[in-house]
Parts: C-alpha cells; sequence; structure tokens
C-alpha cells in the first residue's frame, strides 16, 4: 500500500520493481498481494490494455485507524495504557515524540475537563 499510496495509478510491475531488492518478492506474490486488496476494497482495479492498473480506495490515515484499533482490541484488549507500556518498554522515545504524547496527553485532560 505504501507504494501505491506515492504512486497513485500503479501496475503489478511498478510496484514489483518498487519492491523488489527490498523484500525479494516475485512478481506473482506481488500480483495476488495487490488482487487481495482490491478484493478487499482497499484498491481499484482497471484494465489498461493487458495490464491492471491499480488506484488506492483506502486512505493511508484511514489504514492506520484502522489497523490501530485492530491491534488494540486484539493485542491489548482495548487498553490504550497497556499499548503506551508495551511501546515505552520496547522503544527508545526520544524528546520530540515525548514532547509530542504529552501535549496530545494534555490537549486530552482539557477536553476531558471540559465535558464535566
Amino acid at each position: 500500500m505504501l507504494v501505491v499510496w506515492r504512486h497513485p495509478s500503479v501496475t503489478v510491475n511498478d510496484v514489483h520493481l518498487a519492491l523488489r531488492e527490498e523484500t525479494g518478492w516475485a512478481y506473482s506474490t506481488v500480483k495476488t498481494m495487490l488482487s487481495r486488496l482490491a478484493a478487499k476494497g482497499a484498491l481499484e482495479v482497471a484494465k489498461s490494455g493487458k495490464q491492471s492498473v491499480f488506484r488506492p480506495l483506502v486512505s493511508r490515515d484511514s489504514a492506520r485507524r484502522e489497523a490501530t484499533s485492530s491491534l488494540l482490541d486484539r493485542v491489548f484488549e482495548g487498553a490504550v495504557g497497556g499499548l503506551f507500556q508495551h511501546l515505552l518498554g520496547e522503544r527508545r522515545v526520544s524528546k520530540k515524540d515525548r514532547e509530542q504524547i504529552l501535549a496530545l496527553l494534555q490537549k486530552e485532560e482539557n477536553e476531558q475537563g471540559k465535558k464535566k
């Protein structure tokens, strides 16, 4: 999907060339993956001569929201705190990231205070 989001009109060959060195995937693997993403409604597929051209139907932000929500529910039983504890225990958090997280938590706190 990252390749499709970067180049919103791609063929199987385009994606294969973009991913070949990084993943080592065969052309047929890429074709299968794109076909499955189209079947799930994430991609639109249209014919251009003999080639299939794929375009995103799902935005990157929408995909992130869905994936994050699914991960949170499946792995952390919906507990945001559990996810944060895991991330903070597994990865070094830069000063910039800490400042952004604190600002988001403060914003959430302020919004919750206004609702009371």
